[in-house]
Parts: C-alpha cells; sequence; structure tokens
C-alpha cells in the first residue's frame, strides 16, 4: 500500500529505526525484570537520533542537491521523523517498559497522527498531533503506555497536541465540534493496533459521507473569515503570516478540507477528475502549496521557533536563500516579495472560485431572500441573476463579445451585487481577451465610468484586479501588482495602496469622511474635472519598481494612457502634472517653514492655479491616508491646511512679501488685545524682546501665551521656564521653553526630550534681546499621539532641567536605552545624506538630513550642527518608517546664509559622519566577532 513516504530518497539517512531500537534494546539487557530503564540514557538515544534527523533533512532543504529549496519535502520528511520516533517510542513502552505476556483485548491502543501530521506535512518545528485509540474504557496499563509516550515526547522538546478516545468517542466529539471533524478528516495510522485505526476511519466515513456537507462548509467558511479578520483581513501586508495570513498556506488547506469531505479525495490533482478544479488551476495551486511551504520552513530554520511571521529582517535573508539577487533598479527581497503577493493573491484566487460556488450551493438561502429572488428580473444588462450574483448568460458570452467582460463589473457595481464565482472563473479562462480591449472606446468608457462611479469604486477596482482584468487592460498598473517597497513606511503593495486611495476619495466625496477631512471634503466638489482628480489618484504612483524617479516616469503614463481613456488634451497634462507633483505638497507641508514667504511663494509658483491647487491637496491627503492605518494625524492634516490657506491667498491675488513692518505692527496689536492686565509700559518692553523674524511665526493666540510665560519667568527670576499645552485637534503637544540662550542648547534639549520618549515633530527656536532662549517644541508619542500624561511630562520637564545644568550623559542614557527599542528596524540600512539649499529662504539656509530613524537621531545631527558654529532657527521632523528626515533653517554665527561652497561641503561631511557613529553604536554585533 503506497505512503506518503514513497518518494523520501535514502530514508535511513533520515533516521535507522531498528538501529534505534536495537540500541534501546541494550538499555535493557542488564537490568533486572521490572525495573525501569535509566530515563536520562533512553533520552539521550532518542534526542540523538531526533537532532541527526533534523540535521539530514535541513542539509538537503539548504544544501545544493536536488532537494535544495524544496518545502514539501521537508514537510513529508520531518513527517516520516516524527512517524519512527512516535514508533519506536511506542514499542519500546509497549514491549520493554510495560510489557505484558497476554495483553488483554481491553488493552488494544493504536495511534494515528492527525491534522498537518495526518497529512504527512509537517513543518520543521510545528507541534505534533496525536490521537491514542483505546477500543473501550481505559486500562491502567494503557494509560502508562500514552503517559509514558508524551512524557518522552515533552522532554525531546516537542509540543503534542493529544486525545484518547475510542472509536466512538471520536465520532461523537466530531459530530459536535468542526475542530475535531476537520482533525479526523486527516486522520492517519501511525502505529499500534492497526484494526482500531481502520474501524475509525471506515467509521468516519460512514458518518459523514452522506448529505450535503453544508454543516461542514459553513463552519470552515466562518472559521475563515474570523481568521482573515484577525491577521488584518488583506494579503497586502508588509509582514504576512505565511500560514494563517489572507492567502496563505492556511486558505489552501481549507479549500483541500472542503474538497477532501465533500469529494473524498487525498491530494488536489485529484480534483480535476472531479471537476472540481481544471489541470490548470491544479497547477496553480500545487505551485503556491510549494512556495508558501518553502518560505515556511526557512522561517522556522532561520528563527528556530514555530514561528509563521515573514519578517522584514528574514524578507531579506529568504530572498538571498531562494536566490533573488539585487539588480540595478531592482531589489531581490521586493521581487521576492511580489512573487510572495502573486501566489499569495493566487490562493485568494482559487479559493475565492471555489469555496463561493461551494457557499453558493451549500448556504441555507432564507425564505424573504429567496422570495426576492424570485420577484427580481433574471435578466440584467445582457447578464443572468443568479442568486444575488450577476452570471454570464453563456459559457461563450465573452468570446462572442469581449467588451462584456467590462461591461460584467460595471452592471455588478451600478446594481450593487457580486459576481458569479463560476463567471470570474470564465473572465479568468478568457483573460487574454482583454487585450484586445485597451483601445476599443466602448470599454475604456466604462472603465472611466467604474473608476469615477459614485457607487464604490474601491471595491470594482479590487474585483478587477482580483480578477487579473486591471493589469491586462492597464498594462501600466499590471507591473505594480503586487509590488512591494521593502520599508516600515509602506504598509500594503503599491496597487492596493492605489485602490485603497481611491477608497478614500470616493468616501471625501460622498462625505462619509468629512469629518476627518473637512477641508478636502469642501473642495473636491469645486474641482472641475473629477476625471483628472480618479486617474491622478489611480496614477500616482503607477511608476513604482522602474528604478528611476517615479514621479516623472509616472508622468509620462499618464500622457500616453490619458487619451486613450478619453482625456482632452488639457486634461491630460493636468493628470501629467498632478502625478509628477503628488509629493510635493507633503513635502513642503511637513519639511519647510511655513511661516516663511519664500516657502510659500515657491509653492505657488509650482502650482500656479487654483484648480491644481484643489486637485494636489486632495491627492495628498488620499495618497498619505492610503499608506497605513497610523500615518495620517491631526499634526500633517494641520500643516497642509496652513499651506493649501496660505497659497490660495497668493494665488487670489494676495501677498505674504512686503510690508513687513505693517504686518509685525498688525501682528502685536492682535498680541496686545489679548494681554489683558498688562501696562502699556511692559507691552512695549516685551515687543522689544523679539526680532521681526519671532512676530512672523506664531499666530496671536500663541504669542500672547508665550508673552504670558516671559513675564511670569522675569517677575519670579526662573533660569528656567516650561510651559506645556496638548493640541488635541493637531494630535501634538506643544512645549515651551524659556531659559538662558547657551551654545548647543538646541542639541541638549533634542537629547533629553529622546531619553523622555518623546518624539519632536516641529520646533522653533528664537534668541530674544534680553539673550534669552524661547524655544517651542512640538511632541508626540511613538504612536503619533499627543506626548501627554502628568508623569511623562513631569520626568520631561525633570530632564530637560538636569540636561541644562550639564548633569545629563545623554549619550550613556541612550546607550542604556538602545535594548528596549523596537528590533525590526535594524535589518534596514538608510545611507545617510544631507542636502544644502540656499534658495528656499531668502535669509536661511536650508539643511535636508536623512537617516535611520531612532531615539536621539536629532540631538546627534544638532550637536553636529552646533559644532558647526550654526545658529538653528527652526527644525521640521518628518519620518517615513525607518527613515527620518530632518530639515533645519540655519544661519552663521554673524547671523547670515552660508554661501561659502567649502563651508557647505564641510557641515555635510561633518553631519554625515556624526550619523554613521551613531549607526554604528547601536548595530548588533555580529556573531563572529563577539
Amino acid at each position: 500500500m503506497p505512503t506518503p513516504y514513497d518518494h523520501i530518497p535514502d530514508r535511513r539517512a533520515i533516521i535507522r529505526r531498528r538501529a534505534l531500537e536495537e540500541a534501546l534494546a541494550k538499555l535493557m539487557e542488564h537490568l533486572s525484570t521490572g525495573n525501569e530503564p535509566p530515563r536520562q540514557q533512553v533520552l539521550a538515544l532518542l534526542r540523538t537520533a531526533l537532532a541527526e534527523g533534523r540535521a539530514e533533512i535541513r542539509g538537503r532543504f539548504e544544501g545544493m542537491g536536488p532537494l535544495r529549496n524544496d518545502g514539501p519535502a521537508v514537510l513529508v520528511a520531518t513527517s516520516f521523523l516524527m512517524d519512527q520516533l512516535v514508533r519506536v517510542i511506542f514499542d519500546f513502552a509497549d514491549g520493554k517498559v510495560f510489557p505484558a505476556a497476554n495483553p488483554s483485548a481491553a488493552e488494544r491502543l493504536g495511534v494515528m497522527a492527525t491534522g498537518g501530521f495526518g497529512r504527512g506535512e509537517l513543518a520543521p518545528l510545528s507541534d505534533l498531533d496525536l490521537l491514542f485509540l483505546r477500543p473501550y474504557k481505559q486500562t491502567p496499563r494503557g494509560e502508562q503506555i500514552v503517559e509514558y509516550m508524551l512524557y518522552l515526547l515533552w522532554d525531546l522538546g516537542l509540543k503534542v497536541g493529544h486525545a484518547t478516545r475510542t472509536v466512538e468517542e471520536s465520532i461523537r466529539y466530531a459530530e459536535r465540534d468542526q475542530t475535531i471533524r476537520t482533525a479526523l478528516l486527516e486522520a492517519r495510522y501511525i502505529w499500534g493496533d492497526r484494526a482500531l485505526c481502520d474501524d475509525l476511519l471506515k467509521s468516519f466515513a460512514q458518518h459523514f459521507g452522506g448529505g450535503d456537507g453544508r454543516d461542514f462548509v459553513e463552519a470552515k467558511l466562518s472559521e475563515r473569515d474570523q481568521r482573515h479578520l484577525r491577521m488584518g483581513d488583506s494579503r497586502y501586508v508588509v509582514e504576512p503570516n505565511v500560514k494563517e495570513g489572507k492567502g496563505g498556506l492556511r486558505d489552501l488547506h481549507t479549500l483541500f478540507w472542503i474538497a477532501k469531505y465533500l469529494y473524498r479525495v487525498d491530494k488536489p490533482s485529484e480534483l480535476v477528475a472531479k471537476g472540481v478544479l481544471t489541470s490548470g488551476e491544479a497547477h496553480h495551486f500545487m505551485r503556491a502549496e510549494r512556495f508558501l511551504s518553502t518560505v515556511r520552513c526557512h522561517i522556522h530554520y532561520l528563527t528556530g521557533r514555530p514561528d509563521d511571521r515573514l519578517s522584514f529582517d528574514l524578507q531579506r535573508e529568504i530572498a538571498v536563500r531562494l536566490g533573488y539577487q539585487d539588480r540595478p533598479g531592482s531589489r531581490g527581497v521586493e521581487r521576492f516579495m511580489k512573487h510572495y503577493y502573486l501566489h499569495a493573491k493566487t490562493v485568494g484566487d482559487l479559493t475565492r472560485i471555489f469555496v463561493a460556488a461551494l457557499e453558493d450551493s451549500h448556504r441555507r438561502k432564507p425564505k424573504l431572500a429567496a422570495l426576492w429572488q424570485s420577484l427580481r428580473p433574471r435578466q440584467l444588462g445582457g447578464f443572468r441573476l443568479d442568486g444575488e450574483r450577476v452570471a454570464a448568460a453563456t459559457p461563450d458570452a465573452f468570446e462572442k463579445d469581449p467588451v462584456a467582460i467590462l461591461r460584467l463589473f460595471h452592471v455588478a457595481q451600478e446594481n450593487d451585487l457580486d459576481v458569479h464565482p463560476a463567471t470570474l472563473r470564465l473572465v479568468t479562462q478568457n483573460i487574454r481577451l482583454v487585450d484586445k480591449l485597451r483601445n476599443d472606446p466602448e470599454a475604456n468608457r466604462l472603465f472611466m465610468e467604474m473608476l469615477t462611479s459614485s457607487h464604490d469604486p474601491e471595491t470594482t477596482l479590487r474585483r478587477l484586479n482580483e480578477a487579473g482584468v486591471f493589469g491586462r487592460f492597464i498594462p501600466d498598473f499590471g507591473r505594480v501588482v503586487a509590488q512591494t517597497q521593502h520599508d516600515m513606511y509602506h504598509t500594503y503593495t503599491v496597487d492596493e495602496h492605489t485602490i485603497r486611495a481611491i477608497g478614500v476619495l470616493a468616501s471625501i466625496e460622498n462625505g462619509s469622511s468629512k469629518e476627518d477631512h473637512p477641508l478636502s471634503a469642501t473642495l473636491v466638489h469645486k474641482i472641475v474635472s473629477r476625471p483628472v482628480l480618479y486617474l491622478g489618484v489611480l496614477l500616482h504612483d503607477i511608476a513604482k519598481g522602474r528604478g528611476g524617479d517615479h514621479s516623472v516616469l509616472g508622468a509620462d503614463v499618464a500622457m500616453q494612457l490619458c487619451p486613450r481613456l478619453g482625456l482632452s488634451a488639457a486634461e491630460t497634462e493636468t493628470v501629467a502634472w498632478l502625478v509628477r507633483y503628488h509629493l510635493a505638497m507633503s513635502a513642503t507641508a511637513f519639511q519647510r517653514d511655513l511661516m516663511d514667504p519664500k516657502t510659500i511663494e515657491n509653492f505657488a509658483a509650482l502650482v500656479q492655479s487654483p484648480e491644481r491647487l484643489r486637485l494636489l491637496l486632495v491627492l495628498t491627503v488620499c495618497d498619505i491616508r492610503a499608506v497605513g492605518p497610523n500615518v495620517w494625524n491631526g499634526w500633517k492634516a494641520a500643516l497642509l491646511r496652513q499651506l493649501y490657506h496660505a497659497t490660495e491667498h497668493i494665488l487670489s491675488g494676495g501677498t505674504l512679501s512686503g510690508g513687513r513692518a505693517e504686518r509685525i505692527k498688525a501682528v502685536q496689536t492682535e498680541v496686545a488685545k489679548r494681554l489683558t492686565g498688562w501696562t502699556e509700559a511692559e507691552k512695549e518692553e516685551h515687543f522689544g524682546r523679539g526680532y521681526p523674524p519671532y512676530w512672523l511665526s506664531f499666530p496671536p493666540d500663541t504669542l500672547a501665551r508665550q508673552a504670558e510665560l516671559v513675564r511670569r519667568a522675569e517677575r519670579d527670576h526662573q533660569p528656567l521656564a516650561i510651559e506645556h499645552r496638548v493640541d488635541i485637534e493637531r494630535s501634538v503637544t506643544e512645549v515651551t521653553i524659556y531659559t538662558l540662550d547657551t551654545h548647543g542648547l538646541f542639541a541638549r534639549l533634542a537629547g533629553a526630550m529622546a531619553i523622555s520618549g518623546a518624539n519632536i515633530v516641529d520646533a522653533k527656536i528664537f534668541t530674544l534681546a534680553n539673550g534669552m532662549a524661547l524655544d517651542t517644541f512640538w511632541l508626540q508619542d511613538l504612536e503619533g499621539k499627543p506626548f501627554d500624561g502628568p508623569q511623562r511630562l513631569a520626568r520631561l520637564a525633570a530632564r530637560v532641567e538636569i540636561a541644562l545644568s550639564n548633569r545629563l550623559d545623554i549619550a550613556r542614557e541612550l546607550d542604556s536605552q538602545k535594548s528596549s527599542w523596537p528590533k525590526r528596524d535594524r535589518v534596514f540600512t538608510v545611507e545617510p545624506r544631507v542636502l544644502m539649499d540656499n534658495n528656499a529662504s531668502d535669509t536661511f539656509t536650508v539643511i535636508e538630513v536623512n537617516g535611520r530613524d531612532r531615539p536621539g537621531f536629532l540631538h546627534i545631527v544638532t550637536r553636529a550642527l552646533t559644532r558647526m558654529n550654526l545658529q538653528i532657527a527652526t527644525a521640521h521632523i518628518t519620518t517615513y518608517g525607518e527613515r527620518a528626515v530632518d530639515v533645519f533653517y540655519v544661519k552663521d554665527l554673524f547671523g547670515l546664509k552660508i554661501v561659502n561652497q567649502d563651508k557647505l561641503k564641510q557641515i555635510a561631511e561633518e553631519v554625515e559622519k556624526s550619523i554613521r557613529e551613531f549607526d554604528a553604536r547601536f548595530e548588533p554585533v555580529p556573531k563572529a566577532a563577539e
């Protein structure tokens, strides 16, 4: 009779069962009858066999032979190894430890494997699931054998799931519990009384072989849905779970469980003969299973534990092991992850077609739904209605009319219906017909209507993408399907991010996101051309992964594609401009001083028209919101609003430059109104403290609060005054510090805040005419929320005070905290880069510093700038996952811009050197150097 292990080459090299049994028998030779053998010696023999077997299997997997990177071979070989160990332990317990000269019928005992072990597919460090079968009530000797076996297996470091039952109990439990029923579905005889095990298999087949399997199908579908929700309900997460995640191995298992339960097959290829899968689909099933199993084996071997999460650090290592090398413009790890997501998508295609078809035929239909279906028209837009799904009228419908492929999704969208799984399969089988539709006016019209529809365009685009139609109809989009970026900023693949961005746009337009995005929700209805906006969002990342500037390359794609989709020359040019500059608004808002008139003037010169400004704001919001769940916050929203209103003022004929003295006077007049209880002399004294740039850097309310802080500190002769205000709307805590201005003040403050766990997102630094510093910081915690709470703020104030008195060793404190920092970002390398810009401001040199984000990064950079004798006026801090982009507005000691090229080069080199030295201190020590 064939076994799962017939194709394992040289099985004896994995484990020699007879040799192990002989070695155990020798332990018994010198013992008196009835004495139990020395446990440690027994364990030593078993441990050696287990370790050598695992080493042999791993050597084949990681070596250069024919089984290299063959995950399924590892699963079968590991299962074989465990089978043999269980057999040896059973025989030893039954025949040597608890021997019985004439065992009774009641003492019969069979051992079966269930679950993945039952399939003969055991990952290197997975659990063993065992079922001990007894005829009826357990005897003391049977209990002893089971207990002895389990303790030996546990002492070997194996995690064992187990149950001891009769055949009748097993069937009874399986009736009540679908998990037990699933485990028994894959039960396999290992050793012991074979007749008992055969009885169970026969009883199971008889008991559950009849009927339509409706309850089992419902239970498996419900388990799948709940598991997807637990794992994030997307197969495009950046650190997927290979086993439990959407599109992972468990989805394939679910498909096969249902097929095995309903059709009594033992492998996917048998589903072809049953007419469930085509030969091509069965081939895709096995390819996906092989790839995912191989990745899972690598995870187990690399982590040394039964982990199934494909984390960032493992992605890079596994990519190398699977032969994915870096190429010009293409990183090996990103190609590896793209293939992972493509396989996950294949799993989704298979499970959707197969499981949804079962769901359609096996789930109970409520009477009301059945009545509604009987009343609905059976034809819709040339398609037939099958329940709540749109279906092709005939098997050759798409061959006769290829445009019907696009019309199918259009009809489903407009009528809020799903597409029948059998029709989706028909679409897949006719997918090449989509190539003929690219220049078809009707097909392009249908696509644009679906994209810009008020009926949930996100779901329709996702259906088009899942069916493979989207990437065939727009090949440039097909290039970014499953395209990933190996960083901690982007949560989804490029195609998933783009589709989610369209969903955000639709929610802004229909008003459901008005509370989160009030400005965008108002402006979106003032935009002249909806197609321009929707295509701008659709195409903004279309050229990612091509090795160049995706904004520039994407603009070229837009120029070629938009006319095909029916846009005029002017509209096409606007879409191309949007794609080319889709990052400009966020870069300006988050990385430039919005109170500097030159910032607004430069941005207005780029945008040129109110229409483009509206388009760009909405696109920017959609882009950021679709990056990931924790990227958007109130601070970013406030900065974008500020930039929008300032730019709109310029584009509407207003001015931000000129009349500086008048503007300062107007601001001081507004501040004076808020300073109740102040004498005129006190007001004039305070207005004399601030230099002109200070009065144009804050709104009057903030200036008034700062004036009160300065007045109290001067009156009470405080060397240090700190005030904080939590700004819920902008998701920040505003901390103002008034103290004596000293060399390196910013660096010390940044260090104290880093040690306190505060993340600086913005800062404005001013020295007043009395020699005091008035510095304002906007802080968030590491989750992007306001840095608040009495204890945290008190701790921050204490550390600031200690730092300013030079009693805080910032470097040592950072060293002591590094063990608690997140580990996963250490896999990323961010090369330090310093850019100098003398055109962004009329009065400051702007320095942009890029590096790997970590606590203390800002402290290191500002300390380096201090060493170069630079005065920092403002700092704007932005993080993109593991990458920090810090921008500083600086002057030299004489209050002038730095124009000397040698000096600029020297500054850049000093800052880069400081960052590299800082990074080196926190890199994990290589094992060879330990």
